[in-house]
């Protein structure tokens, strides 16, 4: 058993006060734009085929892109390469609110701007993944990580809500030009941080590598583990048949259903509670079996989306999506607090890099066809298989016996620094 520990201890460590303080403002503008971006173009165009073309230029180049992100950010100071993505973010979601209010905007505008900005998102997501763990002690892994989790809760609780609002009032321009705000703020903060090192001194003359070499100790490091790599297939096939339909048609069926196309975001803004309270359940529950309780948990995400497809009533659907928040939560805290610990340092990026990747390789083929399958299934009927698919494809992640009993560090020192070495059968 963990000894007790202040609730919010780490933040007495000055760079992750910086970092969480970047992380919270950057990602309420994030979450923002998540729901601002489907119902800017469902009022624009209707089209659930245009929502899923914009949805994919944003997610294509963060897919293509995160394993060379991952390798640069084990290369270079992680905290230079989140300033300089957050300053590059800052001005897209910028000219994108000065088009909207030119009046100019187009859906070509917008797709073109999400390409640019999945492209600095891919290089974002690895460097400050790696970079968290530099920011705390060991033995505070879990806590930095459950800190930082609630406070993009709130941020995901509130954002859909303010998102709505902004869009179907103010208007969209007020809801880019404020995530643009948000990158420059946290650029400000995180230009301050002062990382230390973790574990061993990098491997001098980076520039003698090759990319090949560099992804291969990537590859090996998750191949040579069942718990990651199992794991992400699962998750790879679940992003494809629930979250892309959810995101390209979940307005639609808000709109059917419901009667109001803001219903989606208050869903969503539900959601965001329950992550609330299951981040603050996980700054001090540490299970014996993380990824055991972990992946029972998660499966609590596709079935609140089975009565929000079947047109239940909010009454039913709302508290379901609170639990599911709730679940997803204490599952994603685990999984990122088990990469942190078990994965050598100078490898986390990496790491991270291929779990965005294989997670989210089906993902823009899922919002492509999420558009024309709607049209021709319906879009309570896509988004209701999708989730009956995920219920049963989810189990399997605890299929290796390595995820089921891997139990759980207290942090008392950094991950090896020695590469893991994969089964003969395994290895390329």
């Amino acid at each position: 058993m963990s000894h007790p520990r202040p609730l919010l201890r780490v933040l007495r460590n000055r760079d992750y006060r910086l970092l969480w303080l970047a992380n919270t403002t950057s990602t309420l503008g994030d979450r923002i734009v998540t729901v601002a971006l489907a119902l800017f173009v469902v009022e624009q165009t209707g089209s659930a085929t245009d929502l899923g073309l914009v949805v994919t230029a944003y997610l294509l180049p963060l897919i293509a892109f995160t394993l060379l992100g991952g390798v640069l950010a084990d290369r270079l100071p992680r905290h230079r390469v989140v300033v300089v993505t957050d300053l590059a973010r800052f001005a897209l979601h910028a000219l994108l609110a000065l088009l909207i209010v030119s009046g100019e905007v187009r859906i070509w505008h917008v797709v073109a701007i999400g390409v640019l900005f999945g492209s600095a998102e891919a290089f974002y997501r690895p460097a400050a993944a790696g970079l968290l763990p530099q920011t705390v002690p060991e033995d505070e892994i879990q806590e930095a990580t459950a800190l930082t989790s609630t406070s993009e809760c709130v941020a995901e609780f509130v954002g859909p809500a303010l998102a709505t609002l902004l869009v179907l009032g103010i208007g969209p321009a007020f809801a880019f030009g404020l995530d643009a705000a948000t990158f420059l703020v946290s650029a400000a903060l995180l230009v301050r941080v002062r990382p230390r090192q973790r574990g061993a001194p990098p491997a001098q003359a980076h520039e003698v590598r090759s990319m090949r070499d560099d992804l291969r100790e990537g590859y090996v490091e998750v191949r040579s583990r069942s718990w990651v790599w199992a794991t992400l297939a699962v998750f790879c096939v679940v992003l494809f048949v629930v979250q892309a339909p959810l995101v390209v048609v979940g307005p639609l069926v808000a709109q059917q259903l419901y009667g109001d196309v803001a219903i989606y975001g208050y869903l969503l803004g539900a959601m965001g509670a329950g992550t609330i309270a299951g981040s603050i359940v996980a700054l001090r529950w540490r299970p014996r079996h993380p990824l055991r309780m972990g992946m029972t948990m998660i499966v609590l995400w596709p079935a609140a989306v089975v009565p929000f497809a079947a047109g239940a009533p909010l009454a039913i659907v709302l508290p379901a999506m609170v639990l599911a928040g709730w679940g997803g939560a204490l599952f994603d805290i685990w999984w990122v607090t088990a990469l942190a610990e078990r994965i050598p340092p100078s490898r986390l990026s990496r790491v991270t890099s291929y779990d965005w990747t294989v997670s989210l390789a089906l993902m823009p083929l899922g919002c492509v066809l999420a558009g024309p399958a709607a049209s021709v299934l319906g879009a309570p009927e896509l988004l209701l298989g999708g989730a009956l698919v995920a219920l049963v494809v989810l189990p399997l992640g605890l299929l290796p016996r390595e995820t089921r009993m891997l139990e759980r560090l207290d942090g008392e020192r950094p991950a090896p620094v020695a590469l893991a070495e994969a089964p003969a059968g395994m290895r390329t």
